[in-house]
């Protein structure tokens, strides 16, 4: 199932995307209509962490819904106003660095490729919807730069959490554009003011619901810039799975519903090019994830 969430009438809410209908069952009302009673909170983020089991939920909804039900719940998706599936996260986007080879050594050679995980931040207000602008912020940074990669979506709590049980902890993937202004991230000696102005972690359009995922670790990956291939990779290239990754977070630290892990780029971002390929105002980045679709941002 795609899961997403959308503004209409001014008012946030949440269902699930039927791509061949382009329609968005609303799952509040889903759920009153099938069951007589409205028991789902107001927010995606706030259902992921709700503590129930939401996706089998929603599929014993769906196959006790008839089509009165259905109708009662649909809206065109061409009417609304699509957020990020997760609009305002809970906490900030948790990043995995260098997590494919290639990617490392454009970026810093052999040496540079890490033997621990790397990981670092981009601020909540940093995250925008599929097709929703990024700003250009010219007169702020002259290297801004593209990452397309697998988000992971957390679906209940948990602490030292063992690799062998850490995919159970997921509820869903998306996809995430890491926008970096890559002079910043220079310039400061670190990564977090490079990666969180505001409006540079695209993220979407849906979460596709972990049961229609078999191996998260093989699909591709690709990213287009202005049409022209600039990434394509697979995730089975990942340096450090996400099994692992869950379980390294969770070792001193309490992974919640709804956090994001951004899982890291392939080779072939702007920075790695000669000479540089980094965006400017008018560039479309298309990052495509079999199995989950297409996200799509202009700058501007």
């Amino acid at each position: 199932m795609k899961f997403v969430s959308y503004r209409v009438d001014q008012r946030e809410t949440y269902g699930v995307y039927v791509e061949e209908e382009q329609t968005i069952w609303n799952l509040q009302v889903l759920e009153e209509s099938v069951t007589g009673a409205r028991t789902l909170p107001d927010t995606l983020l706030e259902a992921i962490g709700s503590g129930i089991e939401l996706t089998e939920r929603v599929k014993q909804w769906i196959e006790a819904a008839g089509d009165k039900d259905k109708q009662s719940a649909a809206v065109s998706a061409a009417e609304v106003e699509w957020l990020a599936p997760i609009p305002r996260p809970a906490k900030n986007v948790m990043c995995i660095g260098k997590n494919y080879r290639d990617h490392a050594i454009e970026m810093g050679g052999e040496e540079s490729i890490p033997k621990d995980l790397m990981v670092f931040t981009k601020a909540p207000t940093a995250v925008i919807a599929a097709n929703e602008p990024i700003p250009a912020y010219e007169g702020l940074t002259d290297a801004l730069d593209y990452e397309g990669e697998l988000g992971v979506i957390i679906g209940k709590k948990g602490k030292g959490i063992s690799r062998e049980e850490a995919l159970d902890y997921i509820f869903g993937y998306t996809i995430i554009n890491d926008v970096t202004a890559r002079d910043l991230q220079k310039r400061h000696k670190q990564f977090f003011i490079g990666k969180s102005l505001d409006g540079t972690c695209p993220m979407g359009p849906w979460i596709v619901s972990k049961d229609e995922i078999a191996d998260p670790h093989c699909l591709d990956i690709e990213t287009k810039v202005n049409g022209e291939v600039r990434q394509q990779s697979n995730t089975k290239h990942f340096i450090f799975p996400i099994d692992e990754i869950i379980s390294t977070l969770s070792k001193g630290m309490t992974l919640e519903p709804g956090d994001v892990i951004a899982t890291g780029t392939p080779a072939g971002v702007g920075q790695g090019m000669n000479p540089p390929g980094l965006l400017k105002a008018g560039d479309t980045i298309d990052i495509n994830i079999e199995q989950i679709g297409t996200l799509s941002n202009k700058v501007q």
